[in-house]
């Protein structure tokens, strides 16, 4: 397999440095929390937004900082932008973030730009373009705000791959080099209530003192009401054997006087491996839980955790926890940098750098994922194969956490009577 050429343009180390004379904007904002952000903005990519903190030393090294999400070019956006420098655009903005009644919540407090060049040598090698402070505003008899940031390149070849169709309906994927599309795994999708799968042991168990994880196969009494359960996909190699697959643990049943699946009650799912020759013998590799967020975003909410191997108290490793909107889908990540502005990054977690992304189409649309894997998580096809089955799962939940008062389409259902005519 060969991977597809990407590289990451990194915004890291941002801090702020008021002059006295300053006052942040905003009323409630103490100087000694967060009261700035700053907005980067590259043409023909989205903007981002990220937190400034204040520099109260007096030295050059900022004495806390913080990292933007930074921008991902593919081929084609290397191609478009090689040897054509750009602009990157920082606007400081001190007060809240966000907008109240249609106004941007923060006042500018000013702006720099940053020259990138992403020649041909940026696939290869890592690129330096800023490593400093930057004066914000062109007064020099005044006191001015600063801004250090470290602006960098880095290359970050990844393995791409697309699923021919939508993953219910049992599809092929192929591996994407460019223009040529080589298929490389199939997927095999049942959704048998009865039975998680003929495939998977009848006695599989896996348990965790701390988060009560419960044996879902033969032999559990029904839950009342209406549920979604039994999903399963297996993806098999060029050979038809067994590589990975996903399988619902826990169904997706809907909350109390609701017709929605609650964060405090999700659906679950595990993805296996098998565990040495036997296709009868499989091992739990990461676990995805999924509901339906309230509030003003209605999302599928998401937390995806590594299992260990002795299944101990501790529970699972996080890799990854977001939401999506409903209506108009998103992008599921596992990145190191997301997890640790969110906080999810912990000592024992082998997250590092960008892990995988896949595309989500929002509800009742076509979906045929797109799935990105960065090459250091990649020693063999079936490594590959473990986000596939998770990409696949993500996806599935998008229709699981489809509310209870909608019917689901015919390759999802046990019963004719809950399908579409």
């Amino acid at each position: 397999m060969d991977p597809c050429p990407f590289v990451r343009l990194i915004v890291e180390s941002l801090a702020l440095k008021l002059p006295l004379a300053t006052k942040p904007a905003g009323s409630g904002v103490h100087p000694s929390a967060t009261p700035c952000f700053c907005k980067l903005r590259i043409k023909n990519f989205p903007s981002q937004t990220a937190l400034l903190p204040l520099c109260t030393t007096p030295g050059d090294s900022p004495d806390t900082a913080t990292s933007a999400p930074g921008f991902h070019l593919d081929a084609t956006a290397i191609r478009r932008l090689s040897g054509k420098p750009i602009a990157l655009r920082v606007e400081v903005y001190t007060g809240r973030m966000g907008h109240t009644c249609g106004v941007n919540g923060g006042k500018l407090l000013g702006k720099v730009e940053v020259c990138v060049d992403l020649g041909n040598a940026a696939v290869a090698h890592p690129r330096v373009f800023h490593n400093g402070w930057l004066k914000l505003g062109n007064q020099p008899d005044k006191p001015a705000a600063r801004l250090h940031l470290v602006v960098r390149s880095e290359p970050d070849p990844r393995f791409v791959f697309q699923f021919g169709g939508e993953p219910e309906c049992s599809p092929v994927v192929f591996q994407i080099q460019g223009n040529i599309r080589q298929p490389v795994f199939s997927c095999k999708f049942s959704a048998d209530r009865n039975s998680r799968s003929r495939s998977l042991p009848s006695d599989f168990t896996l348990h965790n003192n701390n988060r009560g994880w419960r044996r879902t196969f033969s032999g559990e009494k029904e839950r009342a009401g209406r549920e979604r359960k039994g999903w399963m996909i297996m993806i098999h190699d060029l050979s038809g054997s067994p590589v990975a697959a996903a399988s619902m643990i826990t169904p997706f049943v809907p909350s109390p006087g609701s017709d929605r699946v609650s964060r405090s009650n999700p659906g679950a799912w595990l993805i296996l491996r098998p565990n040495g020759f036997s296709v009868s013998n499989w091992k739990p590799w990461g676990r995805l839980e999924a509901w339906r967020e309230r509030g003003p975003l209605d999302g599928l909410g998401y937390k995806v955790e590594l299992v260990t191997d002795n299944g101990g108290p501790s529970g699972g490793i996080p890799i990854a926890e977001g939401t999506m909107g409903m209506r108009k889908g998103g992008q599921f990540c596992i990145d190191s940098r997301i997890m640790k502005d969110s906080g999810l990054l912990s000592s024992r977690s082998p997250v590092k750098g960008f892990v995988m992304g896949a595309t989500v189409e929002g509800e009742g649309k076509v979906s045929k994922p797109v799935v990105q894997i960065g090459v250091q998580h990649v020693t063999c096809m079936a490594d590959a194969a473990l986000f596939i089955a998770l990409s696949a799962a993500i996806d599935l939940s998008m229709d699981a956490c489809r509310l209870f008062s909608h019917k689901l389409r015919k390759e999802l259902c046990h019963d004719e009577q809950d399908s579409f005519s």
